[in-house]
């Protein structure tokens, strides 16, 4: 086990651990961090009103903290708050299903190191119950205005992807703070899902880029603590996916992105037919349209105060329509003939 920084002037890092009924992994998640090479980092475990809340082992050591909550205030307020006061120059995101490896923090930091100009940075996602299975390299957005995470359950073998990238999966993310702060953290009307797509396209648009850093490794439950609630990720995936392309996307590119993104989703509503998700999928667009006030409202602030080009935006997106399907990013390399892509779906986990 590495000693722990005591003095906190010397720590680089603050770890935000969003619980919702999951104790089990927050201890697990704790024992990985316990045991990094790199301990110059904070902890900041934030509670959503757990029934397990006092099953979580908080370590005697000054870098770890509980805030707890009286209600489920959803992954992205839940980070924010975690957020809030930070000092230190980094703010990361670390889901209680993600289990770090020893080295992740000191590879995040070799990155961070070497390439000072960069924003964000993400890690490399494998499956914990299989870790020759990718669970994700970094995020993927298309012109139609849906999101994944990048060679989602394709058989891979090291070294893993690192380089640019659309925006990091905030399941094990590190950005910078003066990044994070300046465009507001997450948009807490989301709750959750695909809150830290818009917060990377919004950084992005600010002129901050993002980096895979391919050693930089966790293994994934994927969805361990919100999969037990149903059409959840479907009703919100959908909702927040027309939000993040209302609040973000240039007008110039709106029109085309409005058009695909519809005919996708009528794709998604026949293809649920008869599956239980229709119902979810409904409720997700009618609750997008009834939010579009506020999104508008954050959309003028967010196109008013943009840095990136017309040009960049479109080179940042992908434009093939058969990325939607693999699950790829535009110039990836030739998937393993034991490569397993998935259909389209609306979840971008």
């Amino acid at each position: 086990m590495s000693h722990f920084v005591d003095d906190a002037n010397d720590r680089h890092s603050r770890i935000i651990i969003v619980s919702f009924n999951c104790a089990d992994f927050v201890n697990r998640v704790i024992g990985c961090l316990l045991d990094q090479t790199d301990p110059a980092f904070e902890v900041v475990i934030v509670d959503n009103a757990s029934k397990d809340v006092d099953g979580i082992a908080l370590p005697a050591d000054p870098r770890f903290r509980m805030i707890r909550s009286d209600t489920n205030v959803g992954f992205a307020k839940a980070n924010n708050i975690g957020a809030a006061g930070a000092t230190v120059p980094w703010i990361v995101t670390l889901n209680p299903d993600a289990f770090p490896r020893r080295d992740w923090m000191e590879r995040l930091q070799a990155a961070a190191q070497a390439q000072p100009d960069v924003a964000m940075f993400g890690s490399t996602q494998l499956f914990s119950h299989d870790p020759r299975m990718i669970d994700g390299e970094g995020d993927q957005y298309s012109i139609f205005g849906f999101a994944w995470r990048v060679n989602y359950r394709r058989m891979l073998k090291p070294p893993y992807y690192s380089g640019s990238v659309f925006s990091p999966c905030a399941a094990a993310a590190m950005y910078r703070r003066d990044y994070f702060e300046a465009v507001g953290g997450f948009d807490e009307d989301f709750f959750c899902y695909c809150e830290d797509v818009d917060l990377g396209f919004r950084i992005r648009l600010n002129g901050g880029p993002a980096v895979q850093v391919g050693d930089a490794v966790v293994e994934h439950v994927s969805s361990g603590v919100s999969k037990q609630y149903g059409t959840f990720a479907q009703y919100h995936g959908v909702r927040n996916l027309v939000w993040t392309m209302v609040k973000n996307m240039p007008l110039p590119l709106l029109p085309l992105a409005f058009v695909g993104h519809a005919l996708l989703v009528v794709y998604l509503v026949v293809r649920s037919l008869g599956s239980g998700r229709t119902g979810a999928i409904g409720r997700g667009i009618r609750d997008a349209l009834r939010g579009l006030p506020r999104m508008i409202a954050k959309r003028r602030a967010i196109q008013r105060d943009r840095k990136a080009t017309l040009g960049q935006v479109a080179r940042m997106i992908a434009w093939n329509p058969l990325l939607l399907k693999t699950r790829g990013r535009p110039g990836l390399r030739k998937p393993h003939s034991s490569d397993q892509p998935p259909s389209v779906g609306v979840e971008k986990a």
